[in-house]
């Protein structure tokens, strides 16, 4: 894959940095769009659909824009610069995903254009408390009720955007043991639907999640994204569509947080000089630089294998990543906390904020450890 930027790129990485540049530049804007009702910027959300950010990845016979990974890796790391908080992970890089790899043609035309507009946010609800990182790890059920359809039973935990999504994308066994590959299948349900119960909450990174409760919830047929037959294979596919999407944004929060870091090394003094003019801060931030570059490098070779249609390479590739990105991340975060001393750990400052964000990308579908056991078992990458 190449990854010099064509004009339209170009394009689009200048409008979402300029825009969010506006919508960021100030921490205490960030800090205001956290108080919202939904968590984020309802207004933000809107411009973002009027620039076309959340019709991307979507063909244009569903109203989107028919582009590829590499623009939601743009717009993912723009993101990760500015910390924008808004659910564009959840909705349009996860949901969005299971719509466009399940293959539903019916929801995709039913779907997509609301989201793509903007009046329409979802959440990937799959994560429960037993499984920790193993996707195919499902308690929750769904009973077949001979016409098609299903009902949904069980309990799914810190899903993302998941309190303020208007519909949620459900993993549910329909047969099998909770652990076993097949049987898994995804469905879509309307948040406010009967016997649903949702408990909201704020994350450590300035975000918000819930935990969903599903008691005797009803899908038709036409709420089946993916049968119990091929739910889990779609599952995996996006969850790897969505760590090429976090480490890209991990290389964006890493780029700002070591311009940062650099910025604050020039402009304060200790002993009548500048603290940058000592030798060994100056190596430190050097080793900053080379972790944030080993992690772009990184990105860019998980954007380029989401596309893979080996699902056993793919996946190694997304372990490789996860690794390098989690470790880059932590080391750049420690040594610029550590570089500005007590005023890094401050609400009231943006090193700490993006310190945060770091650890919980870190945490996202398994850590850097989690993942390096996973590569080494699968025989490293070839």
């Amino acid at each position: 894959m190449d990854f010099d930027l064509n004009d339209e790129q170009r394009q689009l990485k200048e409008s979402v940095e300029r825009l969010l540049a506006d919508a960021y530049g100030d921490l205490n804007q960030r800090l205001g769009y956290i108080k919202e009702p939904k968590g984020y910027s309802a207004a933000l959300w809107q411009q973002y659909a009027e620039l076309g950010l959340l019709g991307v990845p979507f063909a244009e016979e569903h109203g989107g824009l028919g582009q590829g990974l590499t623009e939601t890796m743009i717009i993912s790391e723009a993101f990760g610069r500015a910390l924008a908080i808004e659910p564009y992970l959840a909705t349009v890089v996860l949901s969005g995903g299971v719509l466009r790899h399940s293959g539903n043609a019916a929801l995709l035309k039913q779907v997509v254009p609301a989201i793509v507009e903007g009046k329409l946010t979802l959440a990937l609800a799959h994560q429960e408390r037993q499984a920790r990182y193993d996707l195919a790890d499902t308690a929750t059920t769904a009973r077949a009720d001979g016409k098609g359809g299903y009902t949904l039973e069980g309990e799914k935990c810190v899903v993302l955007a998941g309190d303020s999504a208007d519909k949620l994308i459900v993993t549910a066994r329909a047969s099998g043991g909770r652990t076993e590959r097949k049987g898994v299948g995804l469905f879509l349900v309307d948040a406010k639907a009967s016997g649903v119960t949702r408990r909201g909450y704020p994350t450590q990174d300035g975000m918000r999640a819930a935990d969903v409760t599903l008691s005797a919830v009803k899908v038709g047929p036409e709420g089946v994204l993916a049968g119990p037959d091929k739910g889990l294979e779609v599952l995996e596919r996006v969850v790897d569509d969505g760590i090429a999407a976090l480490s890209a944004e991990a290389v964006g929060a890493m780029a700002g947080l070591h311009e940062l870091t650099v910025e604050y090394l020039k402009t304060r003094k200790q002993f009548g000089v500048p603290i940058g003019s000592f030798q060994v801060l100056q190596h430190k931030a050097v080793d900053m630089l080379t972790a944030l570059e080993q992690a772009r490098s990184m990105a860019y070779y998980a954007t380029m294998m989401a596309a893979e249609p080996d699902a056993r390479e793919r996946r190694k590739a997304m372990h490789a990543a996860k690794v390098q990105i989690g470790r880059s991340a932590r080391f750049v975060g420690e040594a610029a906390i550590q570089l500005h001393g007590g005023i890094g750990m401050t609400m009231e400052y943006k090193a700490g904020h993006y310190f945060k964000r770091l650890i919980m990308i870190d945490m996202a579908f398994g850590d850097a450890d989690h993942h390096l056991r996973e590569l080494a078992q699968a025989g490293g990458l070839s």
